[in-house]
């Protein structure tokens, strides 16, 4: 693991740490003053981003790391592991918020300072869209899927925040249901997202392959080198934040063992620079072999 991507990864997850806490704190009391609902499913939802982002500071570190004795692919399941238990919790304390919300609707409650609400949400979202503009940077450098679970979380909270705004100026304007209504749809909302996480925990720690237009990069890296005649069994996954690729290459008959290795070695350098951080095993195949098996596998289904 390159010095580069532990130090941003570490340091966004440490951003994302203390700012969920700043936000907790702020909207917590704006909360006590105005006690509206939909600000209240908001400091919800920025204390699950604290969670999440406490988990990833914790876990993140495991997962970087380097494989030891026992754990000879390294740690980066735990980064799947952690985004499972954020999400089921997530998805148990939305469905409370979503029925009280139904209760807030029946009985609509009046908010108070509304105004003190919406200039706290809108320094919220300012703040929150900064911090999602830092992990875009980070992501852009590391591909960090970490960093990408996280800026989700925090995409989602610039968008309740945005809609607590709107909530609180329709009660402002005196439309009282309009604080129930918008935070059902904030709780939907991040209800939807928990479950997103989810599926995306599930195919990591599931090792699904990666999307089809890697594994074709993958293969015209292969064919890029005049020495290679053919790639096949292409066998791809992601641990954390490391890419895992295991290929066959097609190579001449007579061609020399030594030159072979070469051949291989620099293909795997090849696709290790491009899917960084990645560990790459490449099997050389004599052409005339993989030639017969073709013809066999040809005549069983003719």
């Amino acid at each position: 693991m390159n010095s580069t991507y532990d130090k941003l990864v570490k340091r966004s997850t440490t951003f994302s740490l203390f700012f969920a806490l700043f936000l907790i704190a702020i909207k917590s009391a704006t909360w006590w003053i105005t006690g509206s609902f939909s600000l209240l499913v908001s400091l919800f939802d920025s204390t699950m981003d604290f969670l999440a982002s406490g988990l990833n500071f914790i876990l993140i570190r495991y997962a970087l790391k380097p494989p030891d004795h026992d754990h000879c692919f390294g740690h980066g399941k735990a980064e799947s592991l952690a985004a499972l238990a954020q999400s089921a919790f997530i998805i148990g304390s939305v469905i409370f918020l979503l029925i009280n919300s139904v209760k807030l609707l029946i009985h609509p409650a009046t908010v108070n300072s509304p105004m003190v609400g919406i200039i706290i949400s809108a320094v919220s979202a300012i703040l929150t869209l900064m911090l999602v503009i830092y992990q875009r940077y980070v992501i852009k450098l590391t591909n960090s899927n970490a960093i990408k679970a996280d800026m989700l979380h925090y995409s989602a909270d610039l968008l309740i925040n945005i809609a607590v705004i709107f909530a609180l100026c329709l009660t402002w304007l005196g439309i009282d249901y309009a604080d129930g209504v918008l935070a059902l749809i904030i709780g939907c909302y991040i209800f939807l997202h928990a479950i997103k996480i989810t599926i995306h925990a599930l195919q990591d720690l599931l090792d699904k392959a990666l999307p089809q237009a890697d594994n074709q990069a993958i293969v015209e890296l292969a064919l890029s080198l005049k020495e290679i005649h053919g790639v096949h069994e292409i066998k791809t996954r992601r641990s954390g934040p490391i890419t895992f690729v295991q290929l066959h290459i097609e190579l001449d008959d007579l061609m020399p063992l030594v030159k072979a290795h070469a051949i291989a070695d620099k293909l795997e350098k090849m696709i290790a620079n491009k899917f960084a951080p990645a560990e790459v095993i490449v099997h050389q195949d004599p052409l005339s072999v993989i030639s017969k098996e073709k013809a066999t596998f040809e005549n069983l289904i003719n």
